[in-house]
C-alpha cells in the first residue's frame, strides 16, 4: 500500500485552508509604474496561478511611496494602486481558484534603488531618487549617503501605512497577507543590531528592537480581522557575527505566535553586504526546523528547494509545514505537476491544459479522458 505524499496533503494557515503545501514565493518583478501593475504582472502571475500550487504570494508591495525598493516596485498606497491590483486579481480569479496572498513591505534604507538588471545601486535624489528612511542613519553600503533616521512621528506614519495597505488588501479579497520582516528591509533593519543603533524605545535591547515589527503586526491584524491569515517572513540570521541570529528569531517568532500570527516564512540574510552565506540545496531548512520546534503555528521554508523528493522529505520529516519556491517556478511554472507525477500526488489544473496529458490514466490528475474537438 502506497502512502500519499505529505507535500500534497491539506494545510491550514489560520482561517485559510490550502489544498497542498507548495507556495509560490513572492518574486519582485521591478516592472510596475508608480506602484501599479502592468500587463507583465498579469502574464507572469497568471501562469503561476494555474501551476497547481496551494498558495500564490504576490511580490513585495510597498505600503507607501518611499517604501518601494525601486521605482518599478508594486505599491498599495493609493486608489490607483488598488484599482490596478483589482484588475489583476480579477484576471487571476477568472482562471484559477488558487489562494492568493500579498507581501506587504517597506524597504527602509534599501529603497530608492535601481532594478537589479540596472546594477541595483542607490538612485540619488538628483537623479530622480528619494531619501530612504531607516532606524538609524547608517547607510546600506559605506559609499552611499546615510538614510534619514526615523523620528517618532515617522514610525507612527509607517505603522499606519501598513494598516492602511492591509485594509486595501482586505477590500481586494486577498486570502492572506505576509508581512516582510526579512532580507534587510525596514522591519528587519529595526530587528538587527547591525542597522538599529537607536537609544529610544525602538532600539537597544531585543525587546525594544522587536517593538516596531510587533506593533506593525498588531496594527495589520486589527485592520483585517480574523478572516484573513496574517503571516510573517523573517530572516533567521544576518550571517554576520554580532548580528540578528536564530536565537533572536525564535524569540520574535514566539511573540508573533502569541499575537495570532498564522504562519512564519523563514528565510535569511539581506541586512549587510558583508554577509557570507553558505549557499547550497535547502541551506535554510535547518532554520525553519528550529523555529518549528519552538512554535505551534505552521512554518514555511524557502531557499534552493528544487526537487520534488527534496520538498517531500522536508515536509515528511517535520522540518517545515510548507515549502516555497521562487526561481524553481521561473524555470518550471508547472513544477507542482512534475512533483505530483513523481510523488504520486494530485493537483488541480485548468481543463484547457488537459490535452497535454497522455490519453487515459494520468498520475497527476487521476483518470482523465480528453475529448477531441
Amino acid at each position: 500500500m502506497t502512502t500519499s505524499p505529505q507535500l500534497f496533503s491539506p494545510l491550514q494557515l489560520g482561517p485559510l485552508a490550502l489544498r497542498n503545501r507548495i507556495m509560490v514565493s513572492p518574486m519582485c518583478q521591478y516592472s510596475a509604474v508608480e506602484g501599479c501593475p502592468v500587463d507583465w504582472h498579469l502574464i507572469h502571475l497568471g501562469s503561476l496561478a494555474i501551476s497547481g500550487a496551494g498558495l500564490l504570494c504576490l511580490e513585495a508591495t510597498a505600503v507607501n511611496r518611499e517604501g518601494r525598493i525601486t521605482p518599478g516596485c508594486l505599491g498599495l498606497y493609493s486608489d490607483e494602486n488598488q484599482a490596478g491590483l483589482q484588475r489583476l486579481i480579477g484576471g487571476l480569479r477568472s482562471v484559477s481558484a488558487i489562494a492568493l496572498a500579498i507581501q506587504l513591505s517597506h524597504a527602509g534604507r534599501k529603497a530608492s534603488s535601481r532594478a537589479p538588471w540596472d546594477g541595483g545601486a542607490l538612485i540619488p535624489q538628483t537623479a530622480g531618487g528619494w531619501l530612504p528612511l531607516a532606524p538609524s542613519a547608517i547607510p546600506q553600503r559605506p559609499e552611499e549617503p546615510a538614510p534619514h533616521a526615523m523620528t517618532a512621528d515617522d514610525i507612527q506614519r509607517v505603522i499606519e501605512s501598513f494598516a492602511q495597505a492591509a485594509r486595501r488588501a482586505r477590500q481586494l479579497g486577498f486570502d492572506a497577507i505576509e508581512l516582510h520582516m526579512a532580507h534587510g528591509y525596514l522591519l528587519h533593519q529595526f530587528l538587527s543590531p547591525l542597522s538599529n543603533r537607536r537609544d529610544d524605545a525602538y532600539g537597544g535591547s531585543l525587546q525594544d528592537r522587536m517593538r516596531l515589527p510587533l506593533e506593525v503586526f498588531q496594527a495589520v491584524a486589527d485592520a483585517v480581522g480574523p478572516e484573513i491569515a496574517v503571516g510573517v517572513r523573517l530572516s533567521a540570521t544576518d550571517w554576520i557575527e554580532g548580528g540578528w541570529d536564530i536565537e533572536q528569531t525564535v524569540e520574535v517568532s514566539k511573540r508573533l505566535e502569541a499575537l495570532g500570527c498564522a504562519f512564519l516564512d523563514i528565510s535569511s540574510g539581506g541586512v549587510s553586504y558583508q554577509q557570507k552565506i553558505p549557499v547550497g540545496p535547502g541551506y535554510q531548512v535547518h532554520f525553519a526546523a528550529r523555529v518549528k520546534r519552538e512554535v505551534a503555528i505552521p512554518v514555511v521554508t524557502v531557499g534552493l528547494i528544487t526537487e520534488p523528493a527534496q520538498a517531500e522529505d522536508i515536509v515528511a520529516k517535520g522540518q517545515a509545514d510548507m515549502v516555497a519556491l521562487a526561481r524553481g517556478f521561473l524555470r518550471d511554472p508547472r513544477w507542482p505537476w512534475r512533483a505530483a507525477a513523481e510523488l504520486g500526488g494530485t493537483v488541480v489544473a485548468p481543463k484547457q491544459l488537459l490535452r497535454s496529458l497522455a490519453q487515459g490514466h494520468s498520475p497527476i490528475f487521476g483518470d482523465v479522458r480528453i475529448g477531441q474537438r
